[in-house]
């Protein structure tokens, strides 16, 4: 048994919440390169070509990449022979957030109650995910959320008869309704299997996987192809002006699921897709 202070979770969490508020995921830069390489319409290669200047300046002058700093997303995948000890880890993690909030003038956007609203002052609580897995280690991934993009992200519980087809029609579907809201070019997450609840988280991590990465199983990954070709043909393109970049990367993430459903969810992501993390 590994005994880890949870102090230590507070520190990283706090550089962490930091450091991806200042500097994208090098997949992200290199699509978004690509992309301005590639893009042929005058008005989506300028935009494009500011969206880079954004995060070059933001990682140059070490200040947030978006005015929208995000509900802080805190991933821990915990080794089942580790111990905490010196304290509450979920106190830990929210220790952490405030002080990475605080520490890097970050904007704080949470509220006490998502009707009666109040701002909580210190971006807590976080919105908190835990795993058990084998080994001695922990992983913290934190991922700072923007609402932008978050507000455009459905779910639909789809049943077995509606087939690929239906997956396709509703990831398209929630794409077009989305349209210019999400800051394009953005990254689609989708989940698919599980429960209500299971297929959303599910949409969520996949927004982990770096883009220039596939999913495992052969059919997947060239529905992850599909879709994003198929994305790029509505002509969204960045920022909402038009153009053949309206998504840098689909990443699908499954599970099993009963054998009267096919939930599916798409949470959708600004090209702001920040995330950072660390294995301790």
């Amino acid at each position: 048994m590994r005994e880890i202070d949870v102090k230590l979770i507070k520190e990283k969490i706090e550089n962490l919440c930091i450091e991806a508020n200042l500097y994208l995921p090098s997949d992200i830069t290199k699509a978004l390169d690509l992309c301005y390489k590639n893009e042929d319409g005058a008005l989506a290669k300028d935009i494009l070509g500011d969206i880079i200047e954004n995060y070059t300046l933001a990682e140059s002058h070490k200040i947030p990449v978006c005015q929208d700093t995000g509900l802080a997303c805190v991933f821990l995948e915990i080794g089942q022979d580790v111990h905490f000890v010196g304290g509450d880890l979920t106190d830990a993690v929210n220790d952490g957030v405030r002080a990475g909030y605080e520490k890097g003038y970050l904007r704080k956007s949470v509220v006490c109650d998502p009707v009666l609203r109040g701002n909580t002052g210190d971006n807590t609580p976080a919105m908190l995910y835990t795993e058990i897995v084998k080994g001695d280690k922990v992983k913290i991934t934190v991922a700072p959320k923007g609402f932008g993009s978050e507000n455009m992200s459905q779910i639909k519980m789809l049943k077995p008869s509606d087939g690929i087809d239906g997956i396709k029609n509703f990831v398209l579907k929630v794409i077009e309704e989305a349209g210019p809201n999400p800051c394009p070019p953005m990254v689609v997450g989708v989940g698919i299997g599980g429960t209500f609840d299971k297929c959303a988280l599910l949409a969520k991590k996949a927004l982990l996987r770096p883009i220039d990465t596939e999913n495992q199983i052969p059919f997947y990954a060239d529905l992850e192809k599909e879709l994003l070709e198929k994305i790029n043909k509505t002509g969204i393109g960045p920022q909402g002006f038009g153009g053949k970049t309206t998504a840098i990367g689909v990443n699908i993430e499954t599970m099993p699921t009963h054998i009267a459903g096919m939930p599916c969810a798409v949470n959708i992501s600004c090209h702001v897709t920040r995330h950072k993390f660390e294995v301790i």
